[in-house]
C-alpha cells in the first residue's frame, strides 16, 4: 500500500461491545488511502482480540497496545505513530458515514488555510438521547464557518472531538492533546489552537454518528465536569480576549455569571460590574461589584481605556437576546464582547 494520506486515530478502552461497528464503518469508507491506528489502552475485555483480528485482515488496520494510561495518552500515541499529512479522530463507540474521510480531506485540500475540519453530527440511539444533549447537538450543528465557531468558542466546545480531521503539522505544533490542569483535553486543544490563530470549519453535512450511553467518557470522567469547563474558559479567556483589558463587565449576575466570575478572578481578570435586567438585582452587588442595568453599561465602559463584555446567562434564548441588545448599543461581537455561556 502506498503511503496513506490520512491516519485515523482510534483510542480504545474496554470497547468490545461497540468496536466492531466502528471498524466496519471505517472499512466502508469511499476514500481508500488511509490507515487506522487503533490504540488499545490496556483493555481488560476482548478489545485487543478484535483489533488483532482486524490487523491481520489487511495492512490498513494497525493495532497498538499500551498499559492503561487514559484517552490523552492513547490519542497521542496514535498521533506519534502516524506519518500521514492528515490525522482524523474517531471513537470506538461511534459510526462514520461512508463519505466522511472523502469529504473532509477534499475540504482541507481545497481550503489550505483551515487547520481542522469537523462535520455535522447525529446523536444515536434516539431513545437514549436526552433533551439537553440534543440541544447541544443542535448548537454544534449551527456552527459551520470559522466565524461561527470562533464567535461561540467560549460557550462550549464547538467541535465534536471524534468528528474532526487535522492537518498533521497543526496537531504536532500544538503537541497533541495535553494533560493541562484537568481541563477537558479536546476543549483545551481547540482553545489552544484558537489562541494560536488556527482556522476552523465544518463540512455542512451529517457525516458522523455520535453514540450516547451512560458510560461515555464525558459522563464518567471528572475532567468533563462543568467546573473544569469553566476553569478552561477562564484560563483561555484571560490569555485571549481579556489579555490587556483593564475592565471586564459580565452580563449576567445569576449562577452562570457568578461562577464564571469566580474563575476569572483566579486569573486576575479586572471585573468591574455585572449587568442584569432583573430590577430586584439592579443596585445590589455580586462578588463585591455593582449590578447595573443595561442602560448603565456605556458609563462603565467609558470609564476605562480597554473594556470588554462577557455575556454569561444560562437561560435558553438569552444569548440571542443579549446579542441583539449589544448590537443595538453598538458593540461588536468578537471585538468588544464575547458570549461565554
Amino acid at each position: 500500500m502506498k503511503s496513506p494520506q490520512i491516519s485515523v486515530i482510534l483510542p480504545c478502552f474496554n470497547a468490545a461491545e461497540t468496536l466492531e461497528e466502528a471498524l466496519e464503518s471505517l472499512a466502508a469508507q469511499t476514500f481508500n488511502n488511509f490507515e487506522v491506528l487503533a490504540v488499545d489502552d490496556g483493555s481488560t475485555d476482548n478489545t485487543g482480540l478484535i483489533l488483532d483480528r482486524w490487523a491481520k485482515s489487511g495492512s490498513r488496520f494497525k493495532h497498538i497496545s499500551q498499559p492503561h494510561a487514559g484517552v490523552i495518552s492513547a490519542s497521542n500515541a496514535g498521533m506519534l505513530a502516524s506519518v500521514s499529512p492528515y490525522i482524523a479522530r474517531t471513537d470506538a463507540d461511534d459510526i462514520l458515514h461512508p463519505q466522511r474521510l472523502e469529504k473532509q480531506i477534499a475540504f482541507l485540500e481545497e481550503n489550505r488555510d483551515v487547520a481542522v475540519v469537523s462535520c455535522l453530527v447525529e446523536a444515536f440511539p434516539k431513545e437514549d438521547v436526552g433533551g439537553g444533549f440534543q440541544v447541544y447537538i443542535d448548537w454544534l450543528n449551527s456552527l459551520i464557518t470559522d466565524e461561527d465557531i470562533k464567535r461561540e468558542i467560549f460557550v462550549e466546545s464547538p467541535l465534536p472531538n471524534p468528528s474532526v480531521m487535522f492537518r498533521r503539522e497543526w496537531l504536532l505544533k500544538m503537541e497533541g492533546y495535553q494533560e493541562h490542569d484537568n481541563f477537558p483535553e479536546d476543549y483545551d486543544l481547540y482553545l489552544r489552537m484558537y489562541i494560536a490563530g488556527a482556522k476552523f470549519a465544518k463540512v455542512p453535512e451529517v457525516f458522523h454518528k455520535w453514540r450516547e450511553h451512560p458510560n461515555r467518557i464525558t459522563h464518567t470522567d471528572n475532567r468533563y465536569s462543568l467546573t473544569n469547563f469553566l476553569r478552561a474558559k477562564a484560563y483561555y479567556l484571560a490569555r485571549g480576549p481579556l489579555k490587556g483589558r483593564d475592565a471586564v463587565i459580565i452580563w449576567g449576575s445569576g449562577m452562570k455569571g457568578r461562577r464564571l466570575a469566580k474563575h476569572l478572578e483566579r486569573q486576575d481578570a479586572p471585573i468591574v460590574a455585572f449587568v442584569d435586567i432583573d430590577p430586584k438585582k439592579i443596585g445590589r452587588t455580586r462578588r463585591g461589584k455593582p449590578i447595573i442595568a443595561p442602560d448603565e453599561l456605556a458609563k462603565y465602559w467609558s470609564e476605562n481605556q480597554n473594556s470588554v463584555i462577557l455575556a454569561s446567562v444560562g437561560s435558553r434564548g438569552a444569548r440571542q437576546l443579549i446579542r441583539q441588545r449589544l448590537i443595538d448599543f453598538g458593540y461588536e461581537e468578537g471585538v468588544d464582547w464575547w458570549a461565554a455561556a
